[in-house]
């Protein structure tokens, strides 16, 4: 499954020259993460319920083109690989058919008060493997 989230750039995306600045993009990727666990029963809410939350343990990002103020963008997330205690995540933003900035995303879980690895609770584990090799589109922004 690859979940995609509209986003929209604004001014404050962007730096002197109207351009999204570099790092932005990971912020489109983060957003386009949570809604994806909301989606699929997970929010914030859940997580941190369980004592759990997700931090990101590497990335590797490639830049391709550049994003302009006020494009509209959908920035998307992907399971590649689901351990015991982390995911790997494939993740794009794109302008229609143009992949603009693409990622490998691998988060951790751990525990919220001291940052201890967890492993995934068996209910995440069975929704994530669910929708691997489906389509699904997120709201609109």
């Amino acid at each position: 499954m690859e979940f995609s989230l509209p986003v929209r750039v604004y001014m404050e995306d962007t730096d002197a020259g109207g351009i999204v600045y570099y790092v932005n993009y990971l912020k489109f990727m983060e957003r386009a993460r949570t809604e994806f666990m909301r989606q699929l029963g997970f929010g914030k809410d859940w997580i941190f319920s369980h004592d759990l939350m997700f931090v990101v343990r590497d990335v590797a990002v490639r830049y391709r083109r550049p994003a302009r103020l006020d494009d509209a963008l959908s920035a998307t997330a992907r399971v590649l690989h689901i351990g015991g205690a982390s995911l790997l995540l494939q993740q794009a933003v794109r302008r229609g058919d143009d992949e603009l900035a693409s990622a490998e995303v691998g988060l951790a879980c751990v525990a919220r008060d001291g940052v201890r690895p967890r492993r995934l609770p068996q209910e995440m584990l069975t929704a994530l493997r669910a929708v691997q090799g489906d389509n699904h589109q997120g709201e609109p922004a």
